[in-house]
């Protein structure tokens, strides 16, 4: 059993690449955006906090997590990794239910090609539209990782099947 902990910036990759390893891997995927947007959809008719939106979104990603593998399921958590709580709950719930824990990074290094992903994708709510260079910037900068960890980051402006092996692989390694 494992615990995948995508990250990377809104339109490189990670909901395409979480698809496949889900249907590959029979695994069982809690995406950020679904709950996020699920949250403010129901409360279209009063104003939200923005930032307790995506606290009380976070809460119930982890909480299914945490069933999830509780149930013996592999689990795929699709969100940016942007805070050191974000690692630190993803590898106490590994432990916790003895799951292997794997951090994949996708990375597309090229601010036109996000924007053109963004504009191209079905949005929901939750999600931007596009990107500023100072945003684009600063937001993979502050990317987490686990430490001491092996981790894989993918170069995720090639097609999904030049790395997906990869990934594969990656997920499959005995520790």
């Amino acid at each position: 059993m494992f615990f995948l902990q995508m990250s990377g910036f809104p339109g490189s990759g990670k909901s395409t690449l979480a698809r496949e390893i889900a249907r590959r891997l029979d695994a069982v995927i809690v995406d950020h955006d679904v709950t996020k947007t699920a949250l403010l959809e129901s409360m279209a008719d009063q104003p939200l906090d923005t930032a307790l939106t995506g606290k009380v979104a976070y809460d119930i990603d982890w909480a299914l997590v945490s069933f999830n593998l509780s149930l013996g399921r592999n689990v795929i958590l699709d969100s940016p990794c942007l805070y050191d709580v974000m690692i630190e709950r993803g590898l106490a719930l590994t432990w916790e239910h003895g799951a292997t824990y794997r951090y994949v990074e996708c990375i597309v290094d090229d601010i036109d090609e996000i924007n053109r992903r963004l504009q191209e994708r079905e949005r929901k709510i939750s999600q931007i539209e596009s990107v500023t260079p100072d945003d684009f910037h600063r937001t993979v900068a502050n990317s987490k990782k686990p430490p001491f960890m092996h981790t894989l980051t993918i170069d995720a402006s090639r097609s999904l099947e030049a790395y997906l092996p990869d990934v594969i692989g990656y997920i499959q390694q005995i520790d």
